[in-house]
């Protein structure tokens, strides 16, 4: 038997099991606000077409509409201007929207203090007790904040100093751009960036520095808890919006046992 007919009656037989990534997207859906002098992106929000009436007596159907940047969503490129050259969302490979999966795990941290940015002695310390982090992985960082997704205001946990959510240092993002070869960065919050990171040098050092290296992101992931250490395998699903600087997508992990 081929190992992927291998992984299709594992899929089926239960042995392998799939574990949805993704947050419902919904009106309620959290959404990155920016100061009000900029751009702000819409809420999710349905539109009925029709239901089973008179406007279409054995169909229901709705339009949405949303910015490509809601819920769970994944950053392209060009989203940055760092990558403003690279690819959109529509040309982004599909070998590489597929790849191993790695948990980096910082609740704990995070529990104690929300603006908790992961180090490059973090990731040397993971890499130490599982070996470096695969070629062509995504890497999620697992923080417990899917806990709040539910609640917009704790989602944002924003005083009038800004949000407060963590994230990853400077020096960090750097080390994972320059000496990694991982295909993107997934989060449990509304961005990758912590929520402090416009104060950074540089600000919003993952956008920057990811998105630069030809890295993607993830975001507003959930069930990071069902993801083992190593050993699982992510789909990332988003559709291809041609110019488009990301979009809404559906992420899976696929984890034997």
């Amino acid at each position: 038997m081929s190992d992927l007919a291998k992984l299709a009656a594992g899929i089926v037989d239960g042995s392998v099991t799939v574990i949805d990534l993704t947050a419902p997207l919904h009106s309620g859906t959290p959404i990155l606000g920016l100061p009000p002098e900029m751009g702000q992106t819409a809420v999710f929000t349905l539109e009925e077409i029709s239901r089973y009436d008179d406007r279409g007596p054995a169909w229901y159907w709705n339009n949405f509409h949303t910015g490509e940047h809601t819920g769970t969503h994944f950053d392209a490129p060009n989203h940055w201007i760092s990558g403003k050259d690279l690819d959109d969302v529509s040309q982004v490979p599909a070998q590489r929207l597929v790849g191993p999966a790695v948990v980096i795990d910082k609740t704990a941290e995070v529990a104690a203090n929300p603006d908790y940015c992961l180090t490059v002695e973090d990731i040397k310390a993971w890499e130490a007790a599982n070996g470096p982090l695969p070629k062509r992985a995504w890497v999620l960082f697992r923080t417990g904040w899917s806990q709040y997704g539910d609640d917009p205001a704790k989602f944002a946990n924003a005083d009038e100093n800004g949000p407060h959510t963590p994230g990853v240092t400077p020096e960090a993002a750097k080390y994972i751009a320059e000496n990694t070869d991982i295909l993107g960065w997934g989060v449990e919050t509304v961005g990758t960036d912590a929520g402090g990171a416009f104060a950074f040098d540089p600000p919003f050092p993952c956008h920057a520095m990811f998105m630069g290296a030809n890295k993607y992101g993830l975001t507003q992931l959930r069930n990071l808890d069902k993801v083992p250490t190593t050993g699982a395998v992510v789909i990332a699903a988003p559709l291809p919006i041609v110019n488009g600087s990301g979009s809404p997508c559906r992420v899976l992990a696929l984890v034997a046992g």
